[in-house]
This record gives structure tokens, sequence and C-alpha cells, in this order.
């Protein structure tokens, strides 16, 4: 990661678009990314390598973004369920990094990609070892991180526990995330002070629109550097069970940062901004109807 003063943000698309009921056609894809990139945006969440019938929307991902013209000093991260995502991911050139769904919650874990946490454990110690071999980073998105809506028991220090795990295996970059939209700063800030600092650790918040600051802040205040959204809020999580709990805005977060005196890492000029966000929404009305 990037300095101390410095807040790496990373857009993603992927988390926008996997949940749109129509498929994307590859090229409407291709083409936003390739603007956000052109824009100024040096991280992305682009697509993910896993099976098409558990994320039709994604079919595409090696098609799309081979095709794209990615400058050194970005990064391109795709998601990975298992091993054999982590090959198909080394095969395409502008994929810098991989990251893997584990959740703190055993109910959401299987849910999520068909096991269980004890089977997570060891697929996160294949995928390190593999992503390492194929020169790729590793990032690993803790869901549930703040609490779940099932009876499964959560206190942060379960939370504070699979982060130190992750640690002591070698897991230099993990993303907690707001899976369903419940956290809010009380509760990062109980989370977050119950581990040893945030160097490492980003924030993959889903809410509101307007209910997201208090929660940044604390992340920020606690030392978190890495925030995650997606243009427009678009996506997030249907497990939350509010249609309004989104992605963090990403047209609202960065100029916030920016009054608050953080560097972002990146130029991206209000003009490009405002572009995307409406290519951002054109492409969730079209292929996000009934």
């Amino acid at each position: 990661m990037q300095g101390a003063g410095t807040v790496s943000y990373v857009e993603c698309p992927r988390d926008a678009w996997q949940g749109l009921p129509h498929v994307i056609p590859g090229e409407a894809k291709r083409a936003h990314l390739q603007a956000l990139i052109d824009g100024g945006f040096t991280r992305l969440d682009a697509g993910s390598f896993v099976s098409p019938r558990a994320v039709p929307q994604m079919a595409d991902t090696e098609a799309v973004v081979a095709a794209l013209d990615v400058p050194a000093g970005v990064d391109l991260l795709c998601i990975v369920a298992n091993e054999r995502g982590v090959e198909r991911a080394a095969l395409v050139g502008p994929v810098t990094s991989v990251g893997y769904p584990l959740s703190v919650n055993e109910t959401f874990q299987r849910r999520n990609v068909g096991y269980g946490l004890e089977e997570s454990w060891l697929m996160v110690a294949r995928l390190l070892a593999l992503s390492e071999q194929a020169g790729l980073e590793l990032v690993i998105y803790l869901s549930m991180a703040f609490g779940n809506p099932y009876r499964d028991a959560w206190t942060p220090a379960n939370t504070a526990v699979f982060i130190q795990r992750l640690r002591d295996m070698g897991v230099g970059r993990i993303a907690l995330a707001d899976t369903v939209g419940t956290a809010n700063a009380a509760t990062v800030d109980r989370v977050l002070g119950s581990v040893s600092n945030a160097f490492d650790l980003g924030l993959h918040l889903h809410a509101r629109p307007d209910s997201w600051h208090d929660t940044v802040a604390m992340g920020l205040k606690h030392g978190l550097r890495w925030i995650e959204g997606a243009l427009g809020g678009i996506g997030g999580c249907p497990f939350a069970g509010d249609t309004l709990v989104g992605n963090l805005p990403t047209e609202a977060v960065l100029p916030w940062l920016e009054e608050r005196g953080h560097d972002v890492g990146m130029s991206v000029t209000p003009a490009a901004l405002a572009d995307l966000v409406m290519d951002a929404a054109d492409i969730a009305r079209r292929y996000g109807g009934a």
C-alpha cells in the first residue's frame, strides 16, 4: 500500500455489474473499464474468474480484460474462488491482483463459495502460494466483518482473530467488507480497536447514499488508508434486504476525501468523473431493468 498520507481508492465496476439481471455486452464493459483507466483511476476491481454458472455476468472477463490498454502502475484485480481462478488470471496480462472472499461467518461462506471455513482456510493457503508463483498479489475480502444477519454469534474479536490469522499467513492486503450494510461508526471503531493496527486494511462498505460519512471517517481515524466504492453507488449485496443499500458512491467519496486533505494518489478531473458516473448509470439503467 502507499504512504500514510495517501488514501488508496479502489473503483469496483465488477461489484456494480455482477448482480445486474441482463448481461452487459463485453464491448460495453471494456469501454467503461478503459475509460476509467484513461480517466485516471489506478486501482480497479475489474472482473472475476469464477464459474459462469455462478456469476454469468462475468463469464467474459478474460476477453474483456485482455483487450484493455493498461499502463504500468495500474492495479487490476479480479475475484477468484479457487486455484483455477488464479491460473486463469495468470494468463491474462493486465491482471495484477486476485481477490478471494473469506467470510467471518460460516453460514455466509457456504452460501457464497459453496464450502465452509475449514476448507476455506486451506484454500487461502493454496491461493497465496499459487499467487506468489504467478507474480500476482492476493487480496482477501473479509466479508461479514461487522456482523451478520444470521444467528451465528459475532463480536469484534471474531473479526480481529481472522485478521491476525491472515497476517500470520503472509496476506498483505485485507479488505473488511460490510456485506449487508450494517456497519456504522461505532461498529468500525470497535472492530479496528480490536486489532493491533489498520495499515494493511481496507473498507469495502455497503451503505445508503447518505450514511457512509461517519463510518469512513472512523476508519481513517484508526489509520486505515484504503477505501472501495463504485460510481453511482451501484451494486452491493442482495442479502442486505434494503434496495437503497449499495456501494459507496465514488463521485461523492473522492471529493469528500480531498476536501479533508487526503491525497487519493491519482488524478481524476471533475469533468472526467462526471462523464464516468453518467456512463456507469447508463449501463445500470440499460442492463438492470426488468
